[in-house]
């Protein structure tokens, strides 16, 4: 999966991208599609189990729902986690700040306050060459 935030003007944010693997024939399939914002994708697990753990990690990293998933929680973050952190609008902070307090001897998770209160996105190439 493939944020494409910068091409947004096409209405396509998500790229996805599957390779398949003959070992028998030794070929390759890639199939390379396009989601538009808010979109979901439809499992394939009941075909390739393999597949299972990838879409799970597509749900919790970039918050892409998958439909007719047998399985769909969390897999690299904790439970109470907001938010989708491979997202490109991801704040880079996040959303709550974790601290040991000595006085009382627990940890501490408070909401973050942040000055900025949204990430600007320049959609023009900055690499690109004049």
């Amino acid at each position: 999966m493939v944020d494409r935030i910068e091409f947004m003007k096409d209405n396509f944010r998500w790229e996805f991208n599957y390779v398949f693997l003959s070992i028998f024939f030794n070929k390759r399939i890639f199939v390379r599609g396009f989601l538009r914002n808010f979109n979901f994708l439809d499992s394939i697990t009941n075909i390739f189990k393999s597949a299972n753990w990838l879409e799970r990690e597509v749900w919790d990293m970039f918050g892409i729902y998958i439909k007719n998933h047998p399985d769909l929680r969390r897999i690299l973050t904790d439970y109470s986690f907001l938010g989708s952190p491979l997202r490109k609008d991801f704040p880079l902070t996040g959303y709550v700040e974790v601290r040991y307090d000595e006085n009382i001897k627990l940890v501490i998770v408070e909401p973050l306050t942040l000055m900025q209160e949204l990430r600007e996105f320049r959609l023009e190439n900055v690499w690109k060459s004049i």
